[in-house]
């Protein structure tokens, strides 16, 4: 979080639409411990929206996803991989799948075993070894320590397409990346 972004500007961020928010957090810079980069992907999920963890209710799993906009929610996919979420409105949340790494990198060669930069951040559970999350950054405000997020504030190139993953509500495009950039997780489609 820069100096001038107050806790009360991430909350009002935060509070719309995961669409809007997973859009605007292209371009972004998230750190924690001072491990981290710039967001290039993301994806929202809405509260109605059947691939979402909140989509049949508040479970203790998902119950991050029901609490005040600007928080984490991380959860663990298929059992191997951590997985983090930024909370918007109640029920709706932004999974960032990518950043370009650009400060602690070699604390993230050494969590992920490898030195090629396009790969340490390139996909959730990459991203979340590499930035040591895990179940204790559950539930945490953005805007305390270890976390810190500095939002772009400026309209970024960006592209969209179907998201990863997921089985349902496959055609909506609400996955998001930034144009060009090779730490995206898997490359956009142009379009036809």
């Amino acid at each position: 979080m820069t100096p001038e972004t107050t806790p009360a500007d991430l909350v009002a961020f935060f509070d719309r639409s995961a669409v809007e928010v997973g859009r605007d957090l292209i371009g972004a810079t998230f750190c924690v411990d001072g491990v981290g980069g710039i967001v290039v992907e993301t994806e929202a999920y809405e509260p109605d929206d059947p691939a979402s963890h909140s989509f049949r209710g508040e479970t203790p799993r998902n119950r991050a996803m029901f609490g005040p906009p600007a928080q984490t929610y991380v959860y663990r996919s298929y059992g191997i991989h951590w997985c983090l979420n930024f909370v918007c409105r109640p029920g709706s949340a932004v999974l960032i799948r990518a950043l370009q790494p650009t400060m602690g990198l070699e604390t993230m060669i050494a969590r992920r075993g490898l030195a090629d930069p396009r790969r340490l951040c390139a996909g959730p559970g990459r991203l979340c070894e590499a930035l040591g999350i895990d179940l204790s950054h559950d539930g945490r405000p953005l805007s305390t320590n270890p976390f810190a997020l500095a939002l772009s504030g400026l309209p970024q190139p960006l592209v969209s397409g179907p998201r990863i993953g997921i089985s349902r509500a496959v055609d909506l495009p609400w996955r998001f990346g930034l144009a060009g950039s090779r730490y995206v997780s898997k490359t956009f489609r142009q379009p036809a």
